[in-house]
């Protein structure tokens, strides 16, 4: 008998998807090699990075990169659709040696974007792969969104946030799906007394406040420069401007990703417990590795029984 063909379905979920590279690592460990690869936002880039062989490159990085390393990353700009464009990102890809074709690597693999005109989910299965999870990681109000094949491309988190339904599309037998999403509700912005409002973490991101204040006119600068320090800080009762967009696509995303899981489930669900890793902090993959390779170890059993 041969076993069933495995289809890996890594969900979307910014900075809390290096959890994706504990998961690889232990499915690896454990002997258990996916067949097919579909991922939706940061999903893409890790499971691109599996099927372009530079898995190993990715999780160095990740696991070595600093604050200052992830906003070295960002290349802010107030035009096109986001915060920040994206060319240095797509520089990374390159220089992470993700440059080739789609249909040229051995396994079958796609990147999930969202069309932003017609609202439907788009499956890159075809040309560069550094092209597919631009399009692919394109957070609303964050990234800008990128024109794909005549497409204005946005998040695949959007349309499609787990794609277990892609997995079976390209012929997958057993689906393996990671939800990235699904303990982070109910747990932010809770009311402090005064006396117990937080202080700035070692990882508030100061220098891309500078980089943001840098691209506004002299004339802006001065005023939005009084306010910076409170952009992204949490007070005691209300919370900062990426906390709201945070939770925002959080909630989003939480639907909509019940709705798809409801219709289309996995034979294998993985939640990992990442609500304590916010939407940008990318400097702490170490953890998200760790609770990746938890969840397998956890799933193990079943995994066994199914394969």
């Amino acid at each position: 008998m041969t076993r069933p063909r495995i289809g890996l379905a890594l969900g979307s979920g910014s900075a809390r998807g290096w959890a994706h590279i504990g998961v690889l690592d232990a499915l690896t460990d454990a002997g258990i090699e996916p067949d097919i690869i579909c991922g939706s936002s940061i999903g893409s880039l890790v499971g691109g990075a599996y099927v372009a062989g530079q898995f190993t490159a990715l999780r160095e990085w990740a696991e070595a990169a600093t604050w200052r390393d992830v906003v070295g990353l960002l290349d802010v700009r107030l035009t096109g659709g986001g915060l920040i464009s994206g060319e240095l990102i797509v520089g990374f890809l390159h220089r992470l040696g993700m440059t080739g074709l789609i249909e040229d690597y051995p396994k079958p693999y796609a990147a999930i974007a969202t069309n932003l005109v017609t609202g439907r989910e788009v499956w890159l299965q075809r040309g560069p792969i550094h092209d597919a999870v631009r399009a692919s990681i394109s957070i609303p109000g964050i990234l800008s969104p990128v024109r794909v094949n005549d497409e204005l491309l946005a998040d695949g988190g959007l349309s499609n946030p787990v794609p277990v339904s892609v997995c079976r599309a390209l012929g997958a037998e057993v689906t393996i799906a990671v939800n990235l999403n699904g303990d982070l509700l109910g747990r932010r912005f809770k009311a402090q007394p005064d006396s117990q409002a937080p202080i700035a973490s070692p990882h508030d991101p100061h220098e891309f406040v500078s980089r943001l204040l840098n691209q506004l006119p002299a004339g802006l600068r001065e005023e939005a420069s009084k306010i910076a320090p409170r952009l992204l800080q949490k007070g005691s009762s209300t919370p900062g401007y990426f906390n709201v967009l945070a939770n925002s696509i959080n909630i989003m995303e939480d639907y909509i990703t019940r709705a798809r899981l409801a219709g289309d489930p996995p034979h294998v669900l993985l939640v990992p417990r990442l609500g304590h890793i916010g939407l940008m902090e990318y400097n702490r993959a170490k953890e998200s590795i760790a609770e990746g390779r938890l969840c397998v170890e956890q799933a193990m059993p079943m995994l066994k029984r199914l394969l």
